[in-house]
């Protein structure tokens, strides 16, 4: 029996891979959820009241969680706070921080020390090509400080992690799940672009994902990866020039 984690398991993302991940044989899924409480689903254990933007995140997991290894975790879960250069928002860049950035190295280090993450574990932190510093590009100007930089700060971690646990042979992996038609997107006003941006459906996502994390191994722990390629990054032939392989490896 393969178990997964999936942080983040009640809407978008999450929750597609939720359904992908426990509709396959031998494996179980554990996923989180902060505030609801939602239907049982075969399949699946439930881990309510679990928010990875609060300090005693780790803590809930692993007194939840069966003394058992976990082959895989994915930590999808997100806030997005729409900004401007004139209406920056304090709160919102905090939150993103905290959620991104902060709240995963908890959860990875709980994991670990309590047994559950060891040789031949994958940790999957769930990124975005927003935060490719090399990828950001007049055409798309500026804004969005808090989502862009805790997005990058998020790379940063998932790097000093693989470089933390590649002696326990547990890879670590930032991915790019692609541009999304999402609550989330469509709440900051980017629902706008999601033709024009080839915005594909979280299902979409799950599936390119799960594929690219059954090859993902300790060889490329610490890279950053587009699963989908560059069709949804905008910025991806003005920077990185034609003809873009799938999947794509980006630059920080």
């Amino acid at each position: 029996m393969s178990s997964i984690l999936i942080v983040g398991a009640t809407r978008g993302l999450g929750a597609s891979l939720r359904a992908l991940y426990s509709s396959k044989p031998g494996t179980h899924v554990y996923a989180t959820a902060r505030s609801s409480t939602p239907e049982p689903s075969p399949g699946v254990t439930w881990l309510t009241g679990v928010d990875v933007s609060q300090p005693d995140v780790g803590q809930k997991l692993i007194s939840r969680l069966p003394s058992a290894k976990l082959s895989t975790v994915i930590i999808s879960a997100g806030y997005f706070g729409f900004e401007t250069f004139d209406s920056p928002d304090w709160e919102k860049q905090v939150q993103m921080y905290t959620t991104s950035a902060i709240g995963p190295v908890f959860v990875v280090h709980n994991l670990v020390k309590a047994g559950l993450l060891d040789q031949g574990s994958k940790v999957i932190l769930v990124s975005s090509e927003s935060g490719s510093i090399t990828l950001r590009h007049e055409k798309e100007g500026g804004g969005n400080f808090g989502h862009h930089a805790s997005k990058a700060a998020l790379n940063m971690v998932g790097k000093l992690l693989s470089l933390d646990l590649k002696a326990k042979g547990i890879a670590v992996g930032l991915v790019h799940p692609g541009f999304m038609r999402t609550e989330m997107t469509k709440g900051v006003g980017f629902d706008k672009y999601w033709d024009a941006g080839g915005a594909v459906t979280p299902d979409e996502a799950a599936q390119s994902l799960a594929s690219f994390i059954e090859g993902f191994d300790i060889n490329r722990t610490g890279e950053f990866w587009a699963p989908r390629g560059p069709n949804d990054i905008g910025t991806a032939e003005e920077v990185l020039g034609k003809n873009l392989p799938t999947p794509l490896q980006l630059p920080w």
